[in-house]
């Protein structure tokens, strides 16, 4: 495929740091929210009352940027206005209002994995030349080059990265110290804490993780991949969904699986939370951007005995650890009608330096050096899956792959399928999208 990259987006090494998720959903944009801030917001506001329009789904990760541009953008003659949705309903809506000349959306929240899809299809706006033109005025050169790296393609900025996530391990503290159990640096390892817990009747399924079936379970297979330095595709554009490393991460998901709940296809990342929550699992791997809940006490009375680490690897002599990158920024859709040159600014507004200090902890943001052990709960965690991810293969077919294989891998997981027919017909329907 003459347009798949491999970018290497060397491991975001920024001094102390944290990223976010491809997944997520929670409460309504809150303009009280104790991680937003007010900031300047000088933009040239058009004539007559303005609407604009604002995508954003709803976790505790993205919300402290959402509400800070809508707090901040607002007059009493320009409304930004964010509808509380969640990560499935945006997707939704995102396909829904790129996809005639006439969207309903004026800035769109969205993320890396699908930019080289969207610049392809020249769905969004290249923000290149906004970029120079504000890059002093909002501090831009001081966001992490790699997350700017991580949404473009074919040399165009098509989002000004916000913040990111990453794969975080949160396990029972109380738990593991109890049994002398060490945190677990390999799937083995997590299936020799399972046993050991299930061993004191202590629960019956102490592994949870989002292996939702139209959704999570493919960003689980690509971080499996990932851990053994593959992906759906190399960076020659061939699609590796019948190899030798795509059979040891459907095998290594499928040892996980007797230790988690036979309803794992059904549970997306707030449902793993809940689990956590209520004390019927000891561990969890999410993206980062869900760690901060499992920190208040508002939301469990175990938020004390959490405690965080980096993704395992899939074995000891793997590459790279079980994760996935996602960076999340604001993107100006193709079909907006109102001016450009505002909406940078709303966007840019919204990731400014206060801005972005006020997220932490809820949020890791893009610009270089905000998070550390300090100053977030599982700082030193995200810090340490970072360093451990495999440098995103960037490819405009990844993200259509992802959706055509998605119910061939529910079916091997759920044992409807043999794992070696499973990757032969996931192996088809992926050629089959990259032509």
């Amino acid at each position: 495929m003459g347009h798949t990259q491999h970018r290497a987006l060397p491991v975001l090494a920024i001094a102390a740091v944290g990223i976010v998720a491809l997944a997520g959903c929670g409460a309504g944009s809150r303009t009280d929210n104790a991680n937003s801030t007010k900031v300047t917001c000088d933009y040239t506001a058009p004539e007559g009352k303005t609407t604009v329009n604002v995508l954003a789904y709803n976790s505790s990760a993205i919300d402290p940027f959402t509400d800070t541009m809508v707090s901040s953008c607002s007059t009493d003659d320009v409304t930004l206005k964010h509808d509380p949705i969640d990560f499935g309903g945006q997707v939704t809506k995102t396909t829904a209002t790129l996809s005639g000349d006439t969207g309903t959306y004026d800035i769109i929240e969205t993320y890396g994995f699908v930019i080289p899809g969207f610049g392809e299809e020249e769905k969004l706006i290249p923000l290149n030349d906004l970029w120079d033109k504000y890059a002093a005025d909002y501090g831009l050169d001081e966001i992490s080059e790699s997350m700017v790296e991580g949404m473009s393609y074919d040399g165009d900025i098509y989002a000004i990265p916000m913040q990111a996530q990453m794969f975080v391990m949160a396990y029972r503290t109380d738990i593991f110290d109890d049994l002398g159990l060490e945190v677990p640096t390999t799937f083995d390892e997590m299936i020799d804490a399972a046993e050991a817990i299930k061993g004191a009747g202590l629960m019956d399924y102490p592994i949870a993780l989002p292996w939702l079936a139209t959704a999570d379970v493919t960003t689980g297979f690509e971080g499996a991949m990932n851990s053994l330095g593959a992906d759906f595709v190399n960076p020659d554009g061939d699609v590796t969904l019948d190899t030798p490393e795509a059979k040891q991460a459907v095998e290594a998901m499928l040892s996980l699986k007797p230790y988690m709940d036979p309803q794992v296809t059904t549970f997306d990342q707030p449902k793993v939370q809940q689990q956590m929550f209520n004390g019927t699992a000891a561990m969890s791997i999410m993206f980062s951007g869900r760690m901060f809940d499992l920190t208040l006490d508002a939301n469990s009375k175990l938020a004390d005995s959490f405690g965080f680490a980096g993704a395992p690897k899939l074995t000891d002599d793997a590459a790279y650890s079980y994760n996935r990158l996602s960076i999340d920024g604001w993107s100006i859709p193709f079909n907006t009608k109102l001016d450009h040159d505002m909406l940078f600014q709303m966007m840019a507004s919204a990731v400014s330096e206060d801005a972005s200090k006020a997220s932490v902890p809820a949020a890791y943001p893009a610009r270089e050096g905000m998070v550390t052990e300090k100053n977030s709960p599982y700082g030193a965690a995200a810090n340490d899956s970072i360093a451990s991810a495999m440098p995103p293969i960037v490819s405009p077919v990844i993200a259509d792959i992802t959706n055509e294989i998605r119910p061939i891998l529910v079916s091997i997981l759920n044992g409807q399928v043999s794992v070696d027919d499973g990757l032969a017909q996931m192996q088809a329907a992926g050629e089959k999208v990259a032509g």
